[in-house]
């Protein structure tokens, strides 16, 4: 098994979208990037913390390649949009890949490469090596699989 880590906006629909990834074993989100140690969601909505929303990911490569999430990770957010995710402005809405391994950041490094071609505008992506993750609170954690639940069709 291995590790990834994205930061794509909202993690909520991040999390929903990555989870259903065949070879994806575990998904949590928390968040990561930041100074403050075990921050909460208010701590990190503040922006004073650093910290960006984040998915993180255990896979087994074996199903499904580091590369494919790459591609997942481009196409569920857009990169060129500054500390921000359509509605949702801040410093922990930033686009980020946090690698796990050399290879991972060579990986990640091409696969932004790769992405920038497909947008007229800068691709604003960070590729930093994996801080400390800080899971977040359980009521996030497959927050809209949880709400799905409990909604009523009438």
């Amino acid at each position: 098994m291995e590790k990834a880590g994205f930061a794509a906006g909202c993690f909520w629909q991040v999390e929903e979208t990555f989870r259903r990834v065949p070879g994806v074993s575990a998904t949590r989100v928390g968040y990561q990037g930041g100074e403050t140690p075990n921050p909460t969601y208010g701590d990190v909505c503040s922006g004073a913390t650093g910290h960006a929303e984040t998915l993180e990911v255990d896979f087994d490569p074996e199903q499904v390649s580091y590369e494919q999430l790459l591609e997942l990770f481009w196409e569920v957010h857009d990169p060129t949009q500054l500390n921000r995710q359509g509605p949702d402005v801040g410093t922990q809405y930033r686009s980020a890949i946090f690698f796990h391994s050399p290879e991972q950041e060579t990986a990640a490094v091409a696969s932004r490469e790769a992405a920038q071609s497909r947008f007229s505008r800068d691709v604003v992506t960070e590729i930093v090596p994996a801080p400390e993750f800080h899971a977040a609170e359980d009521y996030h954690q497959r927050y809209i699989e949880k709400r799905r639940a409990t909604s009523y069709a009438y």
